[in-house]
């Protein structure tokens, strides 16, 4: 018999955050987020206190734990839509449809009791989390950003009464066939034709300096309309801001400014650390940040972070620059590809771009829905 209990004691949060660790044990595509930053969540300062009310529930068969998930009332991205939604995320699971069902069945009481009248997901607390549940793709690593999950969770998901709402898709992206430098004389033509230059900084903390407050602004009017996203608060832009200091580079990230300094167009990638966090099961270790030092330095992978674009700019071609370079980025020795993250599929600006590259796509994910 399958009993649900609302998380509660340390106990109850520690089985929570550890239980995908053991499910996907073993398991070469599962790519742990940082341990460290999912104890947070129950932490009384926790970034999103300001924005969300929280809900997780445990399931258990015995004493044997056996799934879980997590259900967020997003008031922000409620407000902005005119929306009475709860977001499931963290949802795990064994194989198993009575579990399933008892789960989604608390997440959707507490909606009904919280006055919402829909549940949709996975949905994190706001668009810099995991999002989308993996339909096509399992035999792929999972990216350090987005989450792993087995091919069972979209018929258990299903069988509770949620239909598909948005898909995303994910590319991997290798350089333009012809080395010629095009995409680089391009971007200086469109550059100099509306009095446009790149961004200059000496180190990563002068770039943050510079240009984080126009980032953002930039990043806000060009997500607003995008499904899932939310305004950045003054602790989401804190939370950015700190780990973009330990993982990010001159080399990875950019800007385009107009004649006023404003950033009409913004670039920020990563170097992959998913093979470097593996092994330590999320956890910081000695071990691990020589792992994550390793990766940085010399990068295999590079993961697309955030392409921005302003929307006043969206159709002059002014991020042919951030192409130009993606293109330099992967030029680079010891770099294979990129790969694109989450791509909404009816985002045909930034799906568009990768045309200019030899993509290839290689997973699909997807955000439910279900009345109440």
């Amino acid at each position: 018999m399958i009993t649900v209990r609302k998380v509660t004691t340390r106990k109850e949060q520690k089985e929570f955050i550890d239980y995908p660790l053991k499910l996907y044990e073993g398991n070469p595509y599962f790519v742990p987020p940082l341990y460290s930053d999912e104890k947070k969540m129950f932490k009384k300062g926790f970034v999103y206190n300001d924005t969300c009310d929280v809900v997780c529930f445990n399931a258990y068969d015995g004493g044997k734990m056996v799934g879980r998930i997590q259900g967020i009332i997003q008031k922000a991205a409620n407000e902005k839509n005119g929306e009475k939604r709860v977001r499931f995320t963290r949802f795990d699971s064994v194989d198993s449809q009575p579990a399933a069902d008892a789960l989604f069945k608390a997440v959707e009481d507490w909606a009904r009791e919280n006055g919402m009248d829909a549940v949709c997901g996975p949905l994190g607390f706001s668009d810099l989390e995991r999002e989308g549940l993996l339909i096509e793709g399992f035999d792929q690593l999972s990216t350090f950003e987005e989450q792993y999950n087995y091919e069972y969770y979209q018929r258990l998901i299903e069988n509770c009464g949620y239909v598909k709402e948005v898909d995303w898709t994910e590319s991997k992206i290798y350089p333009p066939e012809k080395n010629d430098g095009a995409l680089q004389r391009i971007s200086e033509k469109l550059l100099k034709r509306y009095g446009m230059r790149v961004g200059e900084a000496k180190n990563v903390n002068d770039f943050l300096n510079r240009y984080s407050d126009g980032m953002f602004e930039l990043l806000d009017k060009a997500y607003e309309h995008l499904y899932g996203t939310v305004p950045f608060t003054p602790g989401m832009k804190k939370l950015m801001i700190d780990n973009f200091r330990l993982i990010i580079d001159l080399e990875h990230v950019g800007v385009v400014l107009d004649k006023d300094d404003n950033i009409v167009c913004i670039g920020v990638c990563f170097p992959s650390i998913a093979e470097a966090v593996q092994k330590s099961k999320g956890r910081l270790t000695p071990a691990a940040l020589v792992r994550i030092l390793r990766a940085l330095k010399h990068p295999k992978v590079i993961d697309l972070g955030l392409v921005g674009i302003d929307p006043v700019w969206a159709n002059h071609g002014v991020s042919v620059a951030v192409s130009a370079a993606l293109e330099r980025m992967l030029r680079a020795p010891g770099v294979d590809h990129a790969e694109t993250n989450l791509n909404l599929e009816d985002n045909h600006l930034i799906r568009n771009q990768w045309k200019r590259f030899v993509a290839v796509q290689h997973k699909r994910r997807r955000a439910f829905v279900k009345p109440l």
